[in-house]
């Protein structure tokens, strides 16, 4: 199939790469670019990090991860917990893809007064950190990137509509921000019609209420599953 991944980088590349291997045809074209906010982290010792992204650690100058390293890690899945890995941040604990799942696994392994810091996107859902401050956590919410939607739909997807076959989304914001771009450009029909794979029912909210055809939502939020459903 020839498929549109709209993700951002560098995960974009990565699922592109991954598509061809698998025998599909992918256009990689992001409607976001994320970009590092420039901000320092606090100045406090925190008891533990928090990761519900793999663009976190990357948007961070190298002298707070070396204030972090040291501290343990709970990452949202497998790519969160790779990347922080590869940071240089030992083994961090990894969670089902789920970030209410991820304040259980917090929970269940640190005290409710530990001081936790939450490195994440400005664009960002209620949990993990609703959840904690519930349970009595001090949680710091430290803003490291924001995703900037591109200012036009991306010539090759203008291009390839009706031809493609269908999208693949990874983000509530990806989604509804290819929806805006496809309408700017004239090409919602031809969007609307061709296959939706979603990576959760959230993500899948503003394409199904814009008439598009959700193909396939895997049961769980992971990219192993999502490309599991392609057909």
């Amino acid at each position: 199939m020839r498929i549109w991944v709209a993700r951002p980088e560098p995960g974009a590349s990565r699922t592109g790469a991954r598509l061809a291997a698998l025998g599909h045809a992918p256009l990689v074209a992001p409607v976001l670019a994320a970009r590092a906010t420039g901000r320092s982290i606090p100045d406090v010792r925190f008891d533990a990090l928090l990761l519900t992204s793999a663009q976190a650690l990357p948007a961070l100058s190298e002298t707070d991860r070396a204030a972090l390293r040291g501290r343990p890690v709970f990452a949202v899945g497998p790519r969160t917990r790779a990347t922080a890995e590869a940071y240089g941040f030992g083994t961090a604990i990894e969670g089902s893809g789920d970030a209410a799942d991820l304040a259980q696994a917090i929970r269940d392994r640190l005290a409710p007064d530990a001081h936790l810091l939450l490195v994440a996107g400005a664009e960002r859902k209620a949990e993990p950190v609703a959840s904690l401050l519930r349970a009595g956590f001090d949680v710091h919410v430290h803003i490291a990137y924001a995703a900037e939607p591109v200012a036009l739909l991306p010539s090759a997807v203008a291009e390839a509509l009706p031809g493609l076959d269908a999208a693949l989304h990874y983000s509530r914001r990806s989604a509804e921000t290819a929806l805006d771009l496809v309408h700017a450009a004239g090409r919602a029909e031809p969007f609307r019609m061709i296959r939706h794979y979603c990576l959760s029912d959230d993500v899948a909210l503003p394409l199904a209420a814009a008439g598009c055809l959700i193909h396939f939502v895997p049961a769980r939020p992971r990219e192993d599953d999502l490309l599991a459903g392609l057909c």
